[in-house]
């Protein structure tokens, strides 16, 4: 049917298609150069020609150019595949007298065997080695590259995109890093009329590298390491620097499973150490020295692209990255990890036109970054190297680096405990960030993922099975709640960003309301007691998005839920269960339903929350018709707490406690209605400072601008919630030693064990005879 893609063809595009482009791709380069190939035999054909007489077709064909015949009785295909070539005959005349002369200038000419061997190689349709396609089409590649150079003279712009975007297209027979030694030749001249100091410490680094020019592998020594840095540093020598490159390259690949034969071998740690903070510490100055990246205030780097130097130092520039990303990938020690992430900041503006190098970079970069056993400075290295690359890249890498930090956000969150939990936190804050570079950009991503998130929640909701819920009650949901309610709230909101007046004029604000949603159907999927501690972490960060946009959300009847409901009205069990940690759990364990320590845990959440939700419109002038609903519910719920049992008239009723729902938990009750008075209080306080405005609630100016000047601490309401905050911050710091503590003492009993194993002294047997005493 028209519009859409059949089976087969969905099935070929995911199995098939990248294969099968890549296949494309070698084999046009195999015919670009076979098709450059014939060229050169057919000017050397024609040079071998004794006279231009003694050949009647090329009588014939004076009136008519050769390259206008040929481009004549070409096909379509055979054009394209020709490198877009066309006939110029001022250059074939050119070409002629230059070969005319060959004989003085020392080039050699082909015989009859070397042009009859190629075309039999030709026939067979097989591809040439490199040492053919060095050998035969050098001059073909010139021609190819005299092609580039005309094509950035007629179209400029269109040669300047390409340079900006795909500069792997324009790097035609450019791999060669011999050239980096015809670079530094170059520069000889120069620096040796300098001083004589200069020239006697290059000729013995040029010495020196000659003897190591072998056909054997050869050994890193200290020595070697102290001239390449020597050269590096007071001469910018890029000669030394390739010899840096491919030992850096061998010492990162050193103890793995790669085959292939390194031109150095490193078998001492100490030159091991040398040669890495020697690759990662002067290598980008020495390019930086030659190709200097210029940063414009606009933020975007400019970078001479076009000049040989920069195609000529290309392949060096791919292998050294290559190298450190290996190397990233590998590494264990936070500190050469670090050192190595630092290296990557001054090599980005160089990386910008190989998208597979950056997509590797990017990819080991996030895997640092997400990674929850990573240390806190080593994971805010890698997030500078990410913002970044974020900075001065275009819309299209910004796009993909975007996606990368978010899918490594959610698979670093899988996993959460007291221990992973504040590397998460720095994980969301640090990626938040990010999404405030490019606004438009951050709205597009941004939304897909929430759509994403919502379609999950969909899925569950019309799609009910047994494990359907579990796809959204997990950690990595709940993480990315809780994300993008960071992200809006830090670039919406107007306290962070001076430049917004309302966070309505945030290019990010229109996320806000999908978001929302999503959290309350997400709050509500499974309205039991045993999963109100995800209610509760999804309403701390619905709490956070209210209060940085200035919005009302309806918070309200979601807490006084949990109040009505049967864990909160009947009366607790006792229990010895230590307090359960609310932050880490999404899920009570099943001792702990219908506790005492579960319902104080959850009464003194419910406070909190309640209290803050309250002081975000604490100064608001209609924060008494606010309070009130939720003040007489808390009233009738502390009054039937704390009826009596007994009749008027004295006598007992027969109906137990336990069978009216009456809950005699007095720590509870009073906490609540210390809440209620608070509430009151702060109702009380608005209907004073409003009774003498001027204006009605049509004026939304004059309803925004109430009490502005008044910080919420002054409020009787802000002043409690204050309170609350330094006692959960106690009470966080408390629980922080008290982990410390107990991993101390596992660590300290882990190392008697081992002491004991040492001597010889079994563990379970002094455990028994322990017992028996």
């Amino acid at each position: 049917m028209a519009g859409h893609a059949k089976k087969a063809t969905k099935k070929f595009e995911k199995n098939r298609l990248k294969d099968t482009l890549e296949k494309r791709k070698e084999i046009a380069k195999i015919k670009q150069r076979n098709q450059l190939k014939a060229k050169k035999k057919a000017r050397n054909a024609k040079d071998n020609a004794t006279s231009p007489s003694a050949d009647p077709d090329l009588t014939k064909s004076k009136d008519r150019p050769d390259g206008q015949e040929k481009l004549n009785e070409m096909s379509v295909d055979q054009f394209f595949q020709g490198g877009f070539e066309l006939p110029e005959p001022k250059k074939v005349k050119a070409a002629t007298k230059v070969s005319t002369h060959a004989p003085k200038t020392g080039k050699r000419k082909r015989g009859s065997d070397d042009a009859s061997s190629e075309s039999s190689s030709e026939e067979d349709g097989q591809p040439l080695s490199d040492g053919d396609a060095d050998s035969g089409g050098e001059d073909g590649i010139e021609n190819h590259q005299d092609d580039l150079d005309a094509l950035a003279e007629k179209d400029p712009e269109f040669y300047k995109y390409l340079q900006e975007n795909d500069a792997e297209l324009l790097d035609f027979g450019g791999g060669d890093l011999a050239e980096v030694d015809q670079l530094s030749e170059d520069e000889k001249p120069k620096k040796k009329q300098k001083n004589s100091a200069t020239v006697a410490a290059t000729d013995e680094i040029a010495q020196g590298e000659e003897d190591e020019d072998t056909n054997g592998q050869i050994d890193v020594t200290m020595a070697m390491v102290a001239k390449w840095k020597t050269a590096m540093v007071e001469q910018h020598s890029l000669r030394a620097m390739r010899r840096v490159v491919l030992a850096f390259k061998a010492a990162a690949y050193v103890n793995t499973d790669d085959e292939k034969e390194r031109k150095y071998s490193i078998s001492s740690p100490d030159v091991y150490h040398q040669l890495l903070m020697l690759a990662l510490e002067h290598v980008p100055s020495v390019l930086h020295h030659h190709v200097p990246a210029k940063e414009p205030p606009t933020g975007k780097v400019r970078i001479a692209t076009d000049t040989k130097k920069y195609r000529t130092l290309t392949p060096l520039l791919k292998s050294h990255s290559a190298a450190v990303i290996h190397l990233l990938e590998n590494l264990s020690d936070a500190s050469t990890l670090k050192k190595t992430l630092d290296a990557l900041v001054p090599l980005l503006p160089y990386l910008l036109s190989f998208k597979k190098v950056l997509k590797s970079l990017v990819k080991s970069t996030v895997d640092i970054w997400a990674d929850t056993s990573t240390t806190d400075s080593t994971r805010i290295t890698a997030f500078l190297v990410i913002r970044r690359l974020a900075v001065i890249s275009d819309a299209s890498i910004r796009t993909a680096l975007l996606k990368s930090t978010y899918q490594g956000l959610v698979k670093g969150s899988r996993v959460t405990n007291p221990h992973t939990l504040p590397a998460i936190n720095l994980m969301k804050n640090s990626a938040a960030e990010l999404w405030g570079i490019d606004p438009g950009i951050g709205y597009t991503t941004g939304f897909v993922y929430i759509r994403q998130l919502a379609v999950h929640l969909r899925t569950s909701i019309t799609q009910p099975t047994k494990d359907s819920y579990k796809q959204i009650y997990n950690w990595q949901y709940v993480h990315s709640l809780d994300f993008w309610s960071r992200m809006i709230s830090t670039h919406c909101s107007p306290a962070s960003n001076p430049s917004l007046k309302a966070s309505s004029d945030s290019p990010l604000h229109p996320l806000l309301y999908p978001l929302v949603q999503i959290t309350l159907g997400a709050l509500r999927l499974i309205p039991t007691p045993a999963y109100y501690p995800l209610r509760f972490q999804l309403t701390r960060s619905l709490l956070r998005v209210s209060r940085a946009t200035t919005t009302y959300i309806p918070l309200a009847p979601s807490l006084l839920e949990v109040l009505q409901s049967a864990e909160m009205t009947k009366p607790p069990k006792p229990s010895t269960l230590k307090s359960l940690d609310f932050t880490t759990a999404l899920r009570v364990p099943k001792p702990y339903l219908r506790t005492r320590t579960y319902q104080d845990g959850l009464g003194e959440l419910l406070v909190e929350l309640m209290a803050e939700f309250f002081s975000i419109w604490a100064k608001h002038i209609a924060f008494p018709e606010l309070s009130l609903p939720p003040i007489v519910h808390l009233k009738r719920w502390v009054k039937t707490s704390t009826s009596n049992t007994k009749s008027p008239n004295g006598i007992k009723n027969m109906t137990s406690d336990k069978s009216k729902g009456h809950n005699r938990n007095s720590r509870l009750t009073s906490s609540i209605s210390l809440l209620v008075q608070k509430l009151e209080s702060n109702a009380r306080w608005i209907e004073e400072r409003r009774r003498h405005v001027e204006f009605g609630p049509s004026n939304r100016e004059e309803v925004d601008a109430f009490l502005r000047e008044v910080e919420v601490g002054d409020t009787p309401l802000g002043a409690f919630v204050e309170g609350l905050r330094r006692e959960t911050e106690e009470r966080e710091k408390m629980l922080e030693r008290a982990r410390e503590a107990e991993k101390k003492d596992r660590l300290r009993d882990r190392e008697e064990d081992e002491e004991m194993e040492v001597d010889g002294v079994d563990v379970e047997d002094v455990e028994d005879d322990d017992e028996n005493e």
